[in-house]
């Protein structure tokens, strides 16, 4: 039998009882991973718009929420124009940015222009994109496709001024059927009469 003074002792089992618990996160961890799917697109996303990315050459539309688009213009807090479409593709960049991980995103639908539609997320697990945009007021939730998924994000929003809900703006499905229908992007963008 070897004859260990006391303190190495200590260390020993601080060492043990630290690995067990790092051992038990990383289960923990592993189990609450949502398993990554055959069809799952993973990798660096580059931004299009504020629901759009792209990764590896593929476009792919987030699923449930909808963006204002490039040319639409909201008012902020002090009723100036701004460009909301460019704001909210500047946010999605910027949380891209600062969450240096490989977005992952689970195929759902194709759209109308053959777009890939997914739940896409920062890393595995990690936050869900669409939820992240809408609780900062840069998209909605559109229950048409979400069936409400993001409802209680879009009220925290509302609710704080966030984003877009700091002043007034058209929902971004109104402003594309008001320019479709020939409408200027300037009178299709705002709504302010209707929110207030």
């Amino acid at each position: 039998m070897l004859d260990f003074p006391v303190f190495i002792g200590r260390k020993i089992t601080w060492k043990i009882q630290t690995n067990r618990i790092i051992g038990l996160a990383a289960v923990f961890f592993t189990l609450l991973a949502t398993p990554a799917r055959a069809d799952d697109i993973v990798g660096q996303a580059s931004v299009i718009d504020g629901d759009t990315i792209e990764i590896h050459g593929t476009r792919i539309r987030l699923w449930g929420i909808d963006a204002p688009e490039s040319t639409q213009l909201c008012r902020n807090d002090d009723s100036d124009l701004y460009q909301c479409g460019r704001a909210s593709a500047t946010a999605l960049a910027g949380l891209l940015w600062a969450i240096k991980r490989p977005v992952r995103c689970s195929p759902v639908d194709l759209d109308q222009y053959g777009r890939t539609v997914a739940t896409c997320s920062l890393g595995t697990p990690g936050p869900d994109i669409g939820q992240w945009l809408v609780a900062n007021g840069h998209a909605l939730d559109w229950p048409q496709y979400s069936k409400g998924k993001y409802e209680a994000a879009q009220r925290g929003a509302e609710k704080a001024g966030r984003g877009m809900w700091s002043g007034s703006f058209g929902e971004p499905w109104k402003y594309r059927a008001c320019v479709k229908a020939g409408g200027r992007p300037e009178a299709c963008s705002d709504d302010a009469a209707d929110r207030r």
